[in-house]
């Protein structure tokens, strides 16, 4: 059932990934790419934030007038683990409700490529979605992206801290646009409809 708000409060989304070159191109790291693709469609940049340990755009989404939704896109320059405290500062500077938090990660337990949206539920191993709930509860929306689980004997830590594989990064454009549109679609449509699209 969807949370409703202020139609007028900002949504936040949040892209969560680790900062630096070295870190860009690793699974752990698609919410920033997510991001990035959703700060190229509104024409934006990110610049550091004042108050918060992020880089922020701001923007619209969705049609022109009443009906477009203004949004916050972040990527916490904290690092992974330490995602809340970022994320919990834009929330107090643009004053954001919880439920309109939208948390982009990688998610083991998923496919590559599969997404699943939900709001609430637990961090299921992982360290963003760890510090946030503990930060501000666990009421915030999800976009999980998903990246599968590692093979063989390989350490959840090495895979998820590794760059998709060759074959991966033939379609990961196409997943990661997708995943885009379901941010999208949640922020404008709500849970329920954006689910019954993109939890294939």
């Amino acid at each position: 059932m969807d949370v409703t708000t202020d139609a007028n409060a900002p949504w936040l989304v949040a892209g969560l990934g680790n900062p630096g070159a070295e870190y860009a191109a690793n699974r752990h790291n698609v919410g920033f790419m997510v991001a990035d693709l959703l700060a190229e469609r509104m024409g934006a940049r990110f610049k550091r934030h004042g108050k918060a340990q992020a880089q922020v755009v701001e923007g619209r989404v969705g049609p022109p007038g009443p009906a477009g939704r203004r949004v916050v896109l972040a990527k916490p320059t904290s690092f992974m683990n330490l995602s809340g405290g970022p994320v919990t500062a834009l929330r107090d500077f643009y004053k954001v409700p919880v439920s309109n938090i939208v948390a982009v990660h990688d998610e083991l337990d998923i496919d590559y490529g599969v997404l699943r949206l939900k709001l609430g539920g637990g961090d299921n191993g992982h360290n963003g979605l760890k510090s946030m709930t503990k930060a501000m509860g666990r009421e915030y929306h999800r976009v999980r992206f998903g990246i599968g689980r590692p093979p063989g004997r390989m350490q959840v830590a090495d895979f998820v801290l590794r760059d998709f594989s060759p074959a991966e990064r033939k379609e990961l454009d196409y997943f990661v646009d997708r995943a885009a549109d379901a941010v999208e679609a949640l922020v404008i449509e709500g849970l329920e409809r954006a689910q019954s699209t993109y939890n294939s």
